[in-house]
This record gives structure tokens, sequence and C-alpha cells, in this order.
């Protein structure tokens, strides 16, 4: 099947596409679309993996209890508040079946695309709450606690979410879907303000998929108030910090007879045994989770400093292991140019309705490859100036 190259993807990390627009191959790309930890995947991933291969002669263990139990560990959390799934993709998926159980689901814009797409399968009513207002002056925002900065207009944009918050249908007939830190602002919300909306929904979904980015001491997470609130549900990602993306693999913490229930709708054995083995190993490799916090805060300064001493390039500060970027031109255009020249590929925003073409996201990389895409845009924005002239 020959894959066209005018068709713009919908998520990162294609390199199939961005090959084709490059003139090389998939391999060759400097892939700056898929938020993955570069520094990975660690040496103790792949050693399990590789002890563990004659494991694939057998099924997996359906209750995946030793998986449990080592997530159990890693978050003092009991084993049957936890449910491991093919990728955190899947669990999404039976969320937003339970939420399509409400008379609506308030979701904040712009959101990741999979948000619409699982709760439009079940027919979910949506009502969308704006998260972000674009101010200029955000460039100029003091980058000293930018890992944790929440770069909205004073506290409008919080106070309009939750004025349509409470103009939605009442506590038991309402859903809330958000990410947090978010995507693709990058911004973190704080436990406070999501507590805040535990009580007045049926159902609050937290998708937590990049928060193991941040410092344990800076980490916004739910999972503490799982317990006590049946309709909260934390979702967490093991592919992104730990760069597993092809063995899909994330998990769920909720209530154990809502995570039954799951149990029941799924196909068996969704994870598989070298990716439990992976798993299992990564939770104890606290060398390699602080390399990357100690990599990411520096990293992700640098860029943003480069990005904004760009002209006509605005990115916004956030808590995670990428940057949101307004440009005063064609994102498009640039994408493109990026991958003819210099087989970099950026993560344009079209899939968010609300972003279009005048927005793109990068991930963090090494500072090498961080800095070979600001030569890269720093060539593409000059060429594009001096054609102007």
């Amino acid at each position: 099947m020959q894959v066209s190259s005018s068709a713009q993807p919908v998520h990162g990390g294609n390199l199939t596409w961005a090959a084709i627009i490059a003139g090389c191959s998939p391999l060759a790309i400097l892939d700056f679309s898929a938020s993955i930890n570069p520094l990975g995947p660690p040496p103790s991933a792949i050693e399990a993996i590789q002890a563990h291969l004659l494991d694939v002669k057998a099924y997996p263990d359906p209750e995946y209890g030793e998986l449990r139990s080592a997530l159990s560990r890693f978050h003092h959390v009991p084993p049957d508040w936890i449910l491991p799934g093919n990728g955190s993709a899947e669990l999404l998926t039976w969320a937003c079946r339970d939420l399509a159980k409400h008379d609506v689901t308030c979701l904040f814009t712009p959101a990741f695309g999979d948000y619409s797409r699982a709760l439009q399968a079940f027919e979910a009513k949506i009502t969308t709450i704006p998260l972000l207002s674009w101010d200029d002056d955000l460039a100029d925002c003091d980058l000293a606690d930018c890992d944790l900065a929440i770069r909205i207009q004073d506290r409008e944009n919080w106070i309009k979410a939750d004025r349509q918050i409470d103009s939605t249908p009442s506590h038991s007939t309402r859903g809330l879907l958000l990410n947090n830190p978010h995507n693709p602002t990058g911004m973190l919300l704080s436990r406070e303000q999501v507590r805040s909306w535990i009580d007045p929904f049926g159902l609050v979904v937290v998708d937590e998929a990049f928060m193991d980015f941040l410092r344990l001491n800076q980490q916004q997470s739910m999972m503490d108030w799982v317990q006590d609130h049946p309709n909260l549900v934390i979702l967490r990602s093991l592919t992104k910090f730990y760069s597993l993306p092809g063995l899909r693999l994330g998990y769920v913490i909720a209530h154990p007879d809502r995570l039954r229930r799951w149990q029941q709708w799924r196909d068996p054995w969704s994870v598989n045994a070298l990716a439990v083995a992976a798993a299992i190993a990564v939770l104890q490799d606290i060398p390699f989770q602080q390399q990357t916090w100690d990599w990411l805060e520096e990293a992700r300064l640098h860029l943003f400093q480069g990005l904004a001493a760009l002209p006509g390039l605005h990115p916004l500060p956030g808590a995670a292991n990428f940057l949101l970027v307004r440009s005063e031109s064609s994102v498009l255009a640039i994408q493109r140019q990026l991958l003819q020249r210099y087989q970099i590929l950026i993560r344009d925003c079209m899939s968010f309705a609300e972003l279009g073409d005048r927005f793109f996201r990068v991930a963090v990389r090494t500072p090498a490859e961080n800095q070979r895409l600001l030569d890269g845009l720093a060539d593409i924005l000059n060429d594009q100036s001096q054609e102007s002239l």
C-alpha cells in the first residue's frame, strides 16, 4: 500500500510519513514530534526483555499479579486498585465508555485527539472548556520556575472553567476528562485545583501520562485520593518516561469494582510478557529516573530560551518533556522545510482545532539534538525574513 505524502498525520511519531517528505529512510529522521524520553530505553529494560525472551512461549498471567504488585510497591496503592493495559490508550477507551454513560463529559481544550475519538466511539455528549488564552507577554515570563509554570492570564481561565463546569448538569450526570500535565500546553494543574472538581462530578478521569517527568516533590498527582473517591480514575503510561512506546504499556488506578468491570469488557492478555518484564525492571531503576529528571530541567530551559530567541516564535513554558510554540508564520511550511533540509520532524497542531497552523509542539531531546533543531529553525526563519524583504 502506498502512503500518501499529502495525508497530514494526526499523531506525532509518524516517521513513515516524514521520511516520504524528507526523501530519506525513517531511521534518518530526528523526531521531535513524539514526546519520548531520548535517554531510553534504560539498559534495565533491555536486559529484562532479553532475560525473558522464552516467556513468549506461554500466555501471560491473566491477572498480572507480579506486575500489579510491583506497581503497588511503587505507588503505595493496593494491587487490586491497579489494572495494567495495552498502553494507556486502551485504558482510555474503557474510561470513555464509563464517561459516555453520563449526560455530558467536560473536556478541556485544546485536547489530545484520542479523547474525542474514544468519547465519540461510545456516542458521548461532549462540552468543551477552553483552557488557554495566549498572551504575547508569556514569551517574557520569568524562567526561574518554568518547570512548574502555569501561564494563564491571572485566574481568568480557571474562573471561566469553573463557571462552565457549574453550568453543566448535576453531579451524577456529568463527567470530566483532563490530563495533567496538560497536552499540548505542558501546563501543570495543582492538586488543589483538580481536587475541587472531584465532588461536583459523577466521574473524573485524570490522564497523568507525563506526570513522572516531574521530580517526586514537584508532582501534582491525584493518586493519593483515589481510595477516598470511587469516582476518580487515574491513567498512567510507562512508555514515554522509559522510552518504550513499541511495547505498549500503561495502567489505571481506580476502584476495584470499576476495574473488574473493565476487565470483563476487554480482550484477555492485553499486556504481553516482554512488556511485563520490562515494566517490573524499570520501576526499580532509580538511577535512570534521577538521570531523566536531571537532564530534563536543564535541557528544557535551554530549548525554551533558544526558541524564544528566534524571530516569530513564542514558546510556552511547561512542566513536561515538550514545549508548545506559537509561530507568526505557517507551521506547515516550517515543518516541511525542516524535513526536506534537515530531516527533522516537529509536531504540527493541525489536529488541535483551537491551535491550527500557527502552533507546533516539540519534544525536549538531548542538548546536541535540541541545538540541531534550533539551528535548522534559525536558518528557515532567516530565509523567510529575507524573502519578505
